[in-house]
């Protein structure tokens, strides 16, 4: 996979210039870490906080990254490097958590908005897992939060995938050895950056790019506020009319929606396209409802500009460490047109160039991929998408497709995978979507002081499926294993 076994070490090291972006461009209204919530059945596996810390300890080895932090060199001689922590606690990391009766999917929501509102740590490794109890049916979830400098998809992969198997029973692994390199005193940074700057030039280029860059964003703030103070004075809005774009707030709204698979597959077979293009077009449509609920004109926005992470072969591109690329695409949602089939044609035929290029990456071989799981790619996604910013596009939506048959952590079953995307400044609303075991599932991540029902987008994105399935012939399948009818969760 491209992972780092067992038994190898991952020396000190310089922060990559792009993994740099992501920890000087975070502020305490865009923390930039990506987010996942998986929902598991113990049954008789005796799956507990203390298996999921076992479980860690296990597999932690094969991401170094994992138990490493970030040094800044002295005076800034040079970029930051990871190093080992020498005080790693996993307690710290992996953390317990409770939910009150009755356990519902909305009082786990809430618990995931506060904690995804956070920013994660700076003196200590850049990731947190939560483990939840009392979800109704005896359920447990996971809440995985890791910072988008760590993993890139190349050197490092999420966690949370290599906590997962095809089977109930986890694999055998070698004891893990390890103990931490003695971290490098602040002299020692100071030699070593002097040291880079005579043997690797481009770590003068990267230190240069980095204060550049620091300085900008620091004037783009102080610039923002000084907006916002003469609108305030002379009683005007400093925000601009689009109810998807602005400045963010420190707390969070999350939504989740599940979904049948084989819903979006007879569309698919109905209207032609792909099964992505369907998730879009239902994207396209619950945006649609949602704006007209809010008593929203659509006359000056017919047209939302998304940023859509696609895997594509691109020599020019870096693989991933499971040998795929990922590249932005973008693709104008129709939010102002009334028909719901015309809408998945005119998203279909944005991807039709992708498609007959044959740079794309089919979803039954993506997720056929051998220890393929979603949080990876979701990760990347989300890379991609703050990259791109600077193009101007409105909404990120990171689809992947996952595997179609179940995944188990230490015998428990995962019946649920739900993204939660990061919001990009000036962005209140984000999507991600995940199929995985015969549903899909869409997570959304909002604002919560500038989107305050986004709960109601989550409705009308179930609403917006059911017109697709309504101009199919068909209506909606009931919820694979005799599961209650789906609803949008909010919080």
């Amino acid at each position: 996979m491209g992972v780092r076994g067992r038994g190898l070490r991952l020396m000190t090291e310089r922060v990559r210039p792009r993994d740099l972006a992501f920890l000087t461009g975070e502020s305490p209204s865009a923390p930039m870490h990506n987010a996942t919530v998986e929902i598991f059945e113990p049954g008789d596996s005796g799956f507990d906080y203390d298996r999921l810390v076992a479980l860690i300890l296990d597999r932690i080895s094969f991401v170094p990254r994992y138990r490493q932090r970030v040094r800044t060199v002295p005076g800034h001689l040079a970029t930051p490097v990871w190093s080992d922590d020498e005080h790693f606690d996993i307690a710290y990391h992996v953390r317990r958590s409770a939910l009150p009766r009755p356990g519902s999917m909305n009082q786990l929501l809430e618990l995931v908005a506060r904690v995804v509102s956070r920013p994660l740590d700076r003196s200590r490794p850049l990731w947190e897992i939560y483990f939840v109890e009392g979800l109704e049916g005896g359920r447990v979830a996971l809440l995985y939060k890791t910072h988008q400098a760590l993993v890139d998809g190349v050197h490092t992969v999420d966690l949370g995938q290599l906590l997962l198997d095809k089977t109930p029973e986890p694999k055998e692994l070698d004891p893990d050895d390890w103990t931490p390199e003695r971290a490098p005193s602040p002299a020692g940074l100071v030699v070593d950056a002097l040291k880079d700057s005579v043997t690797a030039p481009h770590t003068v280029v990267d230190t240069a790019l980095m204060t550049g860059t620091v300085a900008l964003r620091n004037a783009s703030r102080v610039g923002r506020r000084a907006r916002r103070v003469a609108a305030a004075l002379s009683g005007r809005s400093p925000e601009s009319g689009s109810p998807i774009s602005g400045s963010l707030s420190q707390q969070r709204r999350v939504v989740t929606v599940d979904t049948a698979l084989a819903d979006h597959q007879r569309v698919r077979k109905a209207h032609g396209g792909s099964v992505n293009d369907v998730i879009l077009a239902v994207v396209t449509g619950g945006l649609r409802g949602w704006l007209m609920t809010r008593g929203e004109s659509l006359a000056g926005l017919r047209r939302v500009h998304a940023v859509v992470p696609v895997s594509v072969i691109d020599e020019e591109l870096e693989a991933t460490s499971l040998g795929s690329q990922i590249a932005a695409h973008y693709v104008d949602l129709p939010i102002g047109e009334s028909s719901p089939v015309v809408r998945l044609h005119q998203v279909s035929y944005s991807f039709l160039a992708h498609r007959e290029g044959g740079r794309g990456v089919a979803a039954n071989r993506l997720a056929g991929i051998a220890g393929f799981a979603p949080t990876t790619f979701h990760a990347i996604g989300s890379r991609v998408a703050n990259e791109e910013l600077r193009r101007g596009y409105q909404l990120s939506v990171t689809n992947v497709p996952g595997p179609q048959s179940p995944l188990y952590a230490a015998g428990a079953r995962m019946v649920g995978t739900y993204p939660v995307p990061p919001l990009a400044p000036g962005h209140p609303l984000a999507i991600a979507v995940t199929s995985y075991d015969g549903k899909v599932f869409y997570g959304v991540t909002a604002d919560r002081y500038r989107l305050p029902d986004a709960d109601l987008l989550g409705a009308c994105i179930h609403e917006a499926l059911d017109e697709l399935l309504d101009a199919s012939g068909s209506g909606r399948q009931r919820a694979p294993r005799g599961r209650k009818k789906p609803t949008a969760k909010k919080r």
